[in-house]
C-alpha cells in the first residue's frame, strides 16, 4: 500500500510567508492545506482533519488562541497538534499559548529548518500516542499489525472479526458521547467473552474505529463468535433512548453488528494488506 501523505494546515495571514511554507514543506513529502483566516482554520480541521497545524497569532478574525480553543473543545479536532507561529514574544504569551494546549511555539523570524524538525517531533509524539484506541483502551494501529503479520508467518491461527454499522447515524441523533459509549460497551461485551472462554493468548484489538479483531485459537473461534453475537443481540437496541427502541420507527438505519471468521489456509494471503481485505470481506 503506497504510503499517505502527512497533511499540513498553514493558517497564516502573511502570503509571503504561508507561500514559502507550502513551497518548503510540499518538497519535504508533505500534503499541504494554507487559508488565511481563523475562520477558515477552524472549518478546514474539520473539513480536512490535518495532521498537524502551524497556526499564527494575529490573524484578521479572530485571533489564533481562539481558533486553538475552538479546536482543542471540539472533539474531533482536540488531538490535532497545533504549532503556533507568532512575532508574539512575550513570555505570557507563550503562557497563554501552551495553557490552550499548544505542543510547541516558534516566533518569527524563524528558521524553517528548526520548523521542520519541530514539526517531526510533533507528528512522532502523536504516533507513538495512538497506539491504543482513544475511546476502547484497545491496542489499534501500529500493534494491530505487528500481530496480524505474526499470523502471515504460523500455520494455525483463526481471527474473529467484529464490525459495528451506523455508528454515524446514531452519532448524528445522539451525539458523541452516546456513540463513544456504545463503542465501549461493545469492546467490553467482546473482551468479557474473551475473558470467559477464550485464552490469555487471545489478542483483542481495532482493525479500524468499528471494526474488533480477535486472534485466536481455531478450536475456540465459533465459540466466541456465538457467544459475542448472543451478547450483541441481546444488547444493541437498550443503546437507544426508552422512547426509541421500537425498531419499526422511522429513525433511519439503526444500529447493527456483522462478525466473520478468517482462518490459516483461506484464499491467498501473502501480505498484511491481503489479511485485511480478507477480514473486511468476511463481515456478514
Amino acid at each position: 500500500m503506497a504510503d499517505v501523505k502527512q497533511k499540513i494546515l498553514i493558517v497564516e495571514d502573511d502570503l509571503d510567508v504561508a507561500d514559502m511554507l507550502n513551497a518548503y514543506f510540499r518538497v519535504q513529502g508533505y500534503e499541504i492545506y494554507t487559508v488565511n483566516w481563523g475562520e477558515d482554520g477552524v472549518r478546514a480541521c474539520l473539513t480536512s482533519r490535518p495532521d498537524i497545524v502551524i497556526l499564527d497569532i494575529r490573524l484578521p478574525d479572530i485571533d489564533g488562541y481562539e481558533v486553538a480553543r475552538r479546536l482543542r473543545d471540539d472533539r474531533r479536532t482536540a488531538g490535532i497538534p497545533i504549532i503556533f507561529l507568532t512575532e508574539k514574544r512575550e513570555r505570557s504569551d507563550r503562557i497563554q499559548g501552551l495553557e490552550l494546549g499548544a505542543d510547541d511555539y516558534i516566533t518569527k523570524p524563524f528558521d524553517v529548518q528548526e520548523l521542520r524538525l519541530r514539526i517531526r517531533n510533533a507528528l512522532r509524539r502523536v504516533e507513538q500516542d495512538t497506539l491504543t484506541n482513544p475511546v476502547t483502551g484497545l491496542p489499534d494501529g501500529r500493534l494491530v499489525d505487528e500481530r496480524l503479520t505474526e499470523c502471515l508467518h504460523r500455520l494455525n491461527w483463526s481471527i474473529l472479526i467484529v464490525s459495528l454499522d451506523n455508528l454515524d447515524t446514531f452519532r448524528e441523533s445522539y451525539g458523541f458521547v452516546a456513540s463513544d459509549d456504545v463503542l465501549r460497551a461493545v469492546s467490553l461485551m467482546v473482551h468479557n467473552a474473551v475473558k470467559d472462554i477464550g485464552s490469555p493468548e487471545d489478542f483483542l484489538g481495532h482493525l479500524g474505529p468499528i471494526d474488533f479483531v480477535l486472534i485466536t485459537a481455531p478450536e475456540r473461534t465459533t465459540a466466541l463468535q456465538d457467544r459475542i453475537r448472543s451478547r450483541l443481540v441481546q444488547s444493541l437496541d437498550y443503546f437507544y433512548p426508552i422512547k426509541d427502541r421500537d425498531k419499526t420507527s422511522p429513525r433511519g438505519k439503526r444500529l447493527e453488528f456483522k462478525t466473520g471468521i478468517l482462518q490459516a489456509g483461506e484464499g491467498s494471503i501473502a501480505t498484511l494488506d491481503d489479511l485485511k481485505v480478507s477480514l473486511l470481506r468476511k463481515r456478514k
